[in-house]
């Protein structure tokens, strides 16, 4: 007999934090590694919001228990963004205020899903997704995508995929783990598709700012009206606005849901960090003159970095459209023979494999692709500096070439 419970014994590791974990010890004991698996922007919380946060800590209001569902000014402040940003209308009862993005996604599955419940979740995925659907008593169903077709799901995948089980549809553009962007006319299409089937959508909007080229981001309620009674919105401040360690998320869906959502986190957490709130509030309502500089710099890196992995043998990627992530295909690299500096010849058979023999030989740490439910792709961060970027691609160029 496990000492812990077979629910929390079945959750698999986040694969995205291991890698950057691993890379990070690395470094502390001396090693010259470059990290290309985080998943959070390389800047510093803009001043404007930290300053709000110092001032906060002096107020002793923020010392005491808040609402479990929010602090009123922040859930008014996104509702205003929400309809700044995407021009979707909502309520202060429309909003739930989480522990993080991690928190709002698990929130959303557990106010969803019953015992066996399917949910649609395209591959690649985020890692923590099916984990979340499954803590809640869903079931994940993933549906396969690849480069060929922009890592964009189809109707008629999603109508072979649905059973009388299927409960809700994961929705995520921008995507991370490959940096797709769904068109206005495919968001759309896909909530007609959730709407005429009775599907409820979970939309992952985290990366809403971060998309580049012609490429824009769409929010699937606003295209598709109807579908906002069946539909709950996820979002947060840590991708675009840096504060990947402040913890502040949110939900946004129908009242009865939200109220029932408060009601399981007044039971679990409690409010969010007060002072960790009012910086958000300082975030969402602020100048997006930050927002604005960082997207400029990603995107000039989005180039450098397409254009390196494309150049290496053996490697295809396609060009990003939002996040901060390349997504390449490596299955070229696969059974190839790999000479390390001092002569050894690896193969590596699995991405997995071929991630440990470049961390090991080129010190260089990506996520292999079955972290995110298809392997044979890599995930690259390009939240990390230029010379870095630049540097570590070279290093798997030169190991691999």
């Amino acid at each position: 007999m496990t000492r812990t419970s077979a629910r929390l014994a079945a959750i698999a590791p986040s694969a995205t934090l291991a890698v950057d974990s691993k890379a990070k010890a690395m470094k502390a004991a001396g090693e010259n590694v470059i990290g290309f698996g985080a998943g959070e922007p390389d800047f510093p919380t803009p001043q404007h919001i930290v300053d709000a946060a110092i001032a906060a800590c002096a107020d002793p209001k923020n010392h005491k228990y808040s609402p479990a569902g929010g602090l009123p000014e922040l859930k008014q402040a996104i509702c205003d963004k929400t309809l700044r940003d995407s021009g979707f209308a909502s309520e202060p009862a429309n909003v739930l205020v989480t522990c993080g993005g991690k928190h709002a996604v698990y929130t959303a599955f557990a106010a969803l899903c019953d015992p066996g419940d399917e949910v649609l979740c395209p591959a690649p995925y985020w890692t923590t997704y099916p984990e979340a659907i499954t803590l809640a008593g869903g079931v994940p169903v993933i549906i396969d995508t690849d480069a060929e077709s922009g890592f964009q799901v189809t109707i008629a995948q999603l109508d072979a995929a649905k059973t009388d089980k299927t409960k809700v549809l994961l929705f995520v553009s921008p995507d991370n783990p490959s940096g797709a962007v769904y068109p206005p006319e495919a968001v759309k299409a896909i909530g007609d598709w959730a709407v005429a089937n009775g599907i409820w959508v979970i939309t992952d909007e985290i990366y809403e700012h971060l998309t580049y080229g012609a490429h824009e981001f769409s929010s699937m309620p606003v295209l598709c009206p109807d579908v906002a009674d069946q539909c709950i919105i996820v979002n947060g401040v840590a991708k675009t606005y840096a504060m990947t360690g402040w913890r502040v998320g949110w939900l946004i869906g129908p009242a009865d849901v939200i109220k029932s959502s408060t009601n399981f986190q007044s039971h679990a957490t409690s409010n969010v960090t007060n002072v960790a709130q009012r910086a958000a509030i300082a975030a969402v309502s602020g100048p997006l003159d930050d927002v604005v500089m960082m997207r400029e710099a990603f995107a000039c890196r989005a180039v450098t970095m397409h254009r390196m992995l494309n150049a290496i043998d053996g490697v295809t990627c396609l060009e990003p459209q939002g996040a901060f992530y390349c997504y390449p295909d490596m299955t070229g690299l696969l059974g190839k023979d790999i000479r390390s500096a001092d002569g050894t010849v690896k193969v590596a058979n699995t991405t997995i494999e071929l991630a440990d023999i470049i961390l090991e030989d080129a010190k260089v740490a990506f996520v292999p692709g079955e972290a995110f439910g298809l392997p044979g792709y890599g995930r690259f961060s390009f939240a990390l500096g230029d010379e870095d970027l630049v540097e570590g691609i070279q290093r798997i160029a030169d190991l691999v070439g």
